[in-house]
């Protein structure tokens, strides 16, 4: 098990004055997440897990938030074993989160098998597959590369195909995560989160194409 990592008594009352400002905004829904370490900080005492974050909300407002936690098909990039990653993931639900939204990702096969280990291991919340549309590969790659998310060979090479055409790319990305969404809406995922990236149309036209909205 990690170490336990705790936060100061000013650390705690700043957490609880922001969770009940939430509260009487009307927020009902949070993603709790540990967040990426800051530069040079190698881990520092002071952080905390993102199943401490969890406890914590829970503890200081009850059942009032909607809590979800990230899950990662294809293993954080800093976990020790496919196994150890899933246990962590379990600690997250166990500590009160309602359900997981995953890292993006695009072998709809990595999700599907990560669900079969996670219902092995006791994990019953719901587990919401991520997906980003292709819009910027090349922050695409960079994505990738930093949370461990796989761009399959087939997909790089047609990318590399259309060359600096950025609207060919756009309607292959298009086409691509509509398929993906299909496959995950048909075989029973329990929804799709999408990280838009502050791109809304194409996520839009996915959208539609998968008939969830009327088109834009």
């Amino acid at each position: 098990m990690a170490p336990h990592l705790s936060f100061g008594a000013d650390d705690e009352a700043a957490m609880a004055a922001l969770l009940e400002r939430y509260r009487e905004m009307g927020i009902s829904r949070l993603v709790a997440l540990r967040g990426d370490i800051p530069s040079g900080m190698g881990g520092g005492g002071h952080l905390v897990h993102a199943n401490e974050l969890v406890d914590f909300i829970r503890r200081h407002s009850g059942d009032h938030f909607s809590i979800a936690v990230a899950a990662y098909p294809e293993i954080h990039p800093q976990a020790k074993s496919y196994e150890t990653d899933i246990f962590y993931l379990k600690q997250k639900l166990d500590a009160g989160a309602d359900k997981a939204i995953t890292q993006f990702f695009f072998n709809v096969d990595s999700y599907f098998y990560f669900l079969d280990r996670c219902q092995a291991a006791g994990i019953e919340q719901p587990i919401h597959p991520g997906i980003m549309p292709i819009v910027n590969f090349t922050n695409l790659e960079r994505f990738a590369g930093s949370c461990g998310a796989e761009i399959p060979r087939w997909i790089r090479q047609r990318v590399a195909g259309f060359g600096d055409d950025q609207e060919s790319v756009r309607k292959f990305g298009i086409e691509v995560v509509t398929q993906i969404c299909a496959t995950l809406q048909e075989s029973g995922a329990p929804g799709v989160h999408f990280y838009t990236m502050n791109q809304v149309e194409p996520t839009l036209t996915i959208a539609a194409n998968l008939g969830l909205i009327d088109t834009p």
